[in-house]
């Protein structure tokens, strides 16, 4: 049969690149003080970016996990079966330390690379990566009771993936998740009913129910539950030490917009048995510690994101004509690739010095413990919010082609809501920026201090650190200023993070349009005389056997 057409100016695959080989990414692993960890991450960022990892990324999304609560023989199992590249991801990850090697590294950054690591791994794909974040997150919860660290500490952190539900003494490595919203409260975990009775053996029986717990197949679970005492933390096993499976009923899977590789459920604890973290009243700040981390992980995560979306908008644009030239040639679609690479530069910027504030504190710097707690919140709020908006401006630079399955850029935009809505949606994360500021004023000095260090650099950041000084100034209607007080904190943050340390074109892009206010509401609105050039440059992939 004759053929009907030739197949032209279609953009070949973005793969078999360096995902590492981001300039804003090593710019921060080094300054972060992990610059030891640049080989071991281009290593795995190759193999990030290679075809053989990025398929497994889709298929894992393509074929989701199933849920099956009973065996053929009527036995309750309470299991999910999971495609097996989901296991490949995991050993994966689990093998170049995501998910704890910073508990058992003492060197300082290894959290910053632990950090650069989830932000190239994740660019494979993001769904396996809650069970490794809240893994990453449970070591420092557990420690609050020293006897539950000596047990589970060292296969938590051990570089092994054992899966499969057995007794936890005889696996190599074991995998932790957080269980703590119910039906009736959500991110208000103080309206918790499920119940919790102490035993004479020191256990508890946990009676009660989770509207949302993800990776129900890992081995340890942090819950909450009303004990005697008040709202307390607990640690639940899959299988408890006489091999018996504890009731820990999984009900069904969430059907979710995105982030469909990874199993989300819900559960009833029917006289489940668990184990005390911390005194009984005290749930909530024990199990903080964690959540803190995990938040961490939603912002790194959101700006891997938004550094992947640009990276494919950059390659299409690259090697596709349109109206006579190509796409990287025209104005506009220079404006709009310019505008969408300063937005994942300043997410990436802060991302890494935040995770060098995790480091330094959990080392017992008490000024980046300060930063770390503002900051973070802040950060967390800003950079997850402005992913969706992103994702679907890079789907766009690929026209209808981008609309398709195929191109893997719809998984990206189901996926950047995520980050917003975990540990804290929108309002949740603005409100707690305003807490941790009045439980901790000397927070606020802290973060000036850090963003002061730009000061009399750009006098468009000067300006806009005395409005947001202005803001704070006054406590008149604060809950209903909060966003827009936290979303200008981040912004200037961000400013003075790339005044100080970023590429000069880009610092002074971001300073032009997000903080002098010379910038419309879409993305592509730059204003005139911007470097685009070098800009779009430091977003090219590249690396491996790939040049853009």
């Amino acid at each position: 049969m004759p053929a009907t057409h030739e197949v032209t100016n279609q953009v070949p695959p973005l793969t078999g690149y360096d995902v590492a080989a981001y300039p804003a990414l090593l710019e921060g692993l080094r300054r972060e003080g992990a610059g030891w960890a640049e080989a071991d991450l281009h290593a795995l960022g190759t193999l990030a970016g290679g075809e053989q990892a990025q398929e497994w990324g889709r298929l894992v999304e393509k074929y989701p996990p199933a849920l099956r609560t009973h065996d053929r023989f009527g036995h309750r199992v309470d299991e999910v079966d999971f495609h097996p590249h989901w296991h490949d991801l995991m050993t994966v990850a689990v093998e170049n330390g995501l998910h704890a090697a910073p508990w058992r590294d003492q060197r300082p950054g290894a959290h910053v690379a632990r950090a650069a690591k989830m932000f190239v791994w994740g660019q494979t794909d993001p769904g396996h990566l809650c069970p490794i974040s809240m893994t990453y997150a449970a070591v420092p919860a557990l420690r609050v009771e020293p006897t539950l660290a000596a047990d589970f500490e060292p296969q938590l952190t051990a570089s092994v993936y054992d899966y499969g539900l057995r007794e936890p003494s005889g696996k190599r490595g074991l995998i932790a998740g957080m269980s703590m919203t119910e039906k009736q409260g959500g991110s208000d975990v103080r309206a918790n009913t499920t119940r919790a009775t102490p035993n004479s053996d020191g256990t508890y029986t946990i009676v009660g129910h989770k509207w949302f717990t993800s990776a129900p197949m890992s081995d340890l679970f942090l819950t909450l539950a009303q004990a005697p005492g008040g709202l307390t933390c607990f640690l639940l096993p899959r299988v408890l030490p006489d091999g018996t499976r504890n009731a820990l009923r999984l009900q069904r899977l969430k059907d979710k917009l995105g982030n469909r590789s990874n199993a989300s459920s819900e559960i009833e604890y029917d006289d489940a048995v668990g184990r005390r973290v911390g005194e009984e009243g005290r749930g909530v700040p024990t199990i903080i510690q964690m959540v803190n981390l995990t938040r961490l992980d939603c912002a790194v995560g959101s700006a891997s994101g938004m550094r992947q979306g640009v990276a494919q908008a950059v390659h299409h644009a690259t090697h596709r004509d349109a109206f006579g030239a190509r796409l990287i040639e025209q104005p506009l679609m220079v404006n709009v690739l310019a505008d969408l690479a300063i937005e994942a530069e300043a997410a990436t910027v802060v991302g890494m010095r935040l995770a060098g504030a995790v480091d330094r504190a959990i080392a017992g710097d008490e000024q980046e413990a300060m930063v770390r707690r503002v900051g973070l919140a802040v950060t967390k709020y800003w950079v997850c919010k402005r992913a969706p908006a992103h994702a679907a401006e890079t789907l766009e630079c690929l026209g209808g082609n981008g609309y398709v399955e195929e191109s893997g850029l719809p998984r990206l935009y189901r996926e950047a809501p995520l980050p917003s809505i975990w540990e804290g949606s929108g309002n949740v994360a603005a409100l707690d920026s305003l807490r941790a500021m009045a439980k901790q004023p000397e927070s606020v000095e802290a973060f000036f201090a850090e963003v002061d260090l730009a000061a009399g650099t750009d006098a468009r950041l000067d300006n806009e650190v005395a409005r947001v000084r202005k803001e704070l100034s006054h406590f008149d209607d604060i809950q209903y200023r909060a966003r827009r007080i936290v979303e200008s904190m981040a912004l200037v943050l961000q400013g003075s993070l790339l005044v100080r340390h970023g590429n000069p074109a880009v610092a002074d892009a971001f300073c032009a349009s997000r903080l002098d206010s010379d910038w419309g509401v879409a993305f592509g609105t730059l204003p005139t005389g911007i470097d685009t050039t070098t800009i779009i440059e430091r977003a090219k992939p590249r690396g491996g056997d790939f040049d853009a």
